[in-house]
């Protein structure tokens, strides 16, 4: 077509072609990006689909009305029912009748709040009902409109069974925690049995032997009444209390027996230190003295260790206090015998004990001149089994029984600056008797 002739120039058509090629070049890019977003769309899919397959609690995606579009495979195989199958149906019937009336008011309740619903629910699963943790959580579009719900269902029964286990297992470790006190009351028992078996020899062996002396004074007594009673003269009868020394056996006879009274005194109140140690924490809180209970607990340490260590005491020379006097006594020769054992290999050993108060607490101190506690163990020495001492010479356990019979005591133990190992027990002061007020020097 020559130029002029027609409708469409050379350059028009050169136009058209332009905008035909910019066309197809933008129908190109519209179906690459149709293809990226389809592909988006399958992974998204494949996503749902793995997350749906994977999950252990049930899910299942509802629309507005409640009907199923989506299953997990979880809850698949807890109904043993073919997704397919559940695809379509009403959420309400997997559940028991009060289940079903739950779900119902979570989806009414869900169109006028977006809040998501929390409940408890029985499932119809293959083995009959089931309790179930049940969450249902609203579904928006990009206007904020509802669409839909996701139910997400935990079970109950296995979690409650756990539960169940973690409270056994509770149980047996607060059981096995009462049995390692004893066992460490009776490690420190055991480690004093020599102290113990010497304090009673000595009172023991004090009665045994006025009991010799009062059996030779019966002997003297018995042949003099005899000759009495066979009607002897009083010549010979003077003799014969000179010859048996009566009278100075009379006076003597006195004393006999009031050393005999002290020593079986001495044996009761040992036996009554023994029983006040083994108590088992059953017995009432009684109101006591602080001070004479640790010098009892420290002289059966210092009886036990056979160190030649003797503690030293100062401050107050009494304080009462309320608990039971026994594990105050445990906790003191726990101190007392960890003192004794920091300084064992040094030549001028001092182990001290002082007693004081503030405003309403006995505050009682075990220091010793031995190393100390190293930097790196303060923070462990009063965890349970935390031992520095070689194996076979501790259990780890005496500072933390300690310490927790402190703390039940409505007190406390802690461990000091130092330089050498001290150790701060305080216990709150009884309010039944009067207290001092200040050191004795």
């Amino acid at each position: 077509m020559a130029e002029g002739d027609g409708n469409f120039t050379d350059g028009a058509w050169t136009d058209v072609l332009a905008a035909v090629d910019r066309t197809y070049a933008d129908l190109i890019a519209h179906q690459q990006k149709l293809e990226e977003q389809s592909e988006q769309l399958h992974e998204l899919r494949r996503f749902i689909g793995s997350v749906m397959g994977s999950v252990s609690e049930i899910m299942a995606i509802v629309d507005r009305d409640g009907l199923i579009e989506e299953v997990s495979a979880s809850l698949s195989d807890t109904t043993r029912s073919e997704p397919a199958a559940l695809i379509g149906s009403d959420l309400a019937h997997l559940f028991v009748p009060a289940g079903a009336k739950a779900i119902t008011e979570a989806l009414t309740a869900l169109r006028l709040s977006r809040s998501a619903a929390h409940f408890e629910a029985d499932v119809m699963t293959a083995d009959g009902p089931a309790p179930f943790e049940i969450t249902l959580s609203a579904r928006v579009n990009d206007s904020g409109r509802l669409i839909g719900a996701v139910l997400v269902g935990r079970p109950l029964g296995e979690l409650r069974q756990a539960y169940s286990e973690l409270e056994q297992s509770h149980q047996r470790l607060q059981e096995a925690q009462t049995q390692l006190v004893r066992n460490e009351k009776l490690a420190s028992l055991g480690r004093l049995l020599a102290g113990v078996a010497h304090e009673l020899n000595n009172p023991i062996s004090f009665v045994y032997a006025n009991t010799h002396a009062l059996e030779r004074y019966v002997t003297r007594f018995e042949t003099y009444f005899e000759r009495v009673q066979d009607g002897a003269e009083r010549e010979e009868l003077v003799a014969l209390r000179s010859e048996l020394k009566l009278e100075r056996n009379l006076r003597n006879l006195r004393d006999a027996i009031q050393g005999a009274s002290e020593g079986a005194e001495r044996v009761r109140d040992i036996v009554a230190d023994l029983r006040r140690l083994s108590a088992d924490g059953t017995a009432a809180a009684d109101a006591f003295d602080l001070v004479d209970t640790a010098r009892v607990a420290a002289h059966w340490v210092e009886r036990g260790s056979k160190s030649g260590v003797t503690t030293r005491f100062t401050g107050l020379d009494n304080l009462t206090i309320r608990g039971t006097p026994g594990h105050v006594q445990q906790i003191v020769m726990n101190l007392v015998q960890n003192a004794m054992d920091a300084v064992r290999d040094l030549d001028d050993p001092v182990v001290g004990i002082h007693v004081d108060r503030d405003a309403d607490r006995a505050i009682l101190t075990v220091t010793d001149n031995g190393p100390g506690v190293a930097a790196e163990h303060r923070d462990a020495i009063f965890d349970p089994f935390f031992t520095t001492k070689p194996v076979g010479q501790g259990t780890g356990l005496g500072l933390s029984i300690s310490h927790k019979i402190a703390e039940e005591h409505g007190g406390s133990l802690s461990l000091g600056p130092g330089p050498g190992g001290a150790f701060q027990l305080a216990l709150p002061l009884s309010t039944d008797m009067p207290q001092p007020q200040r050191e004795t020097e």
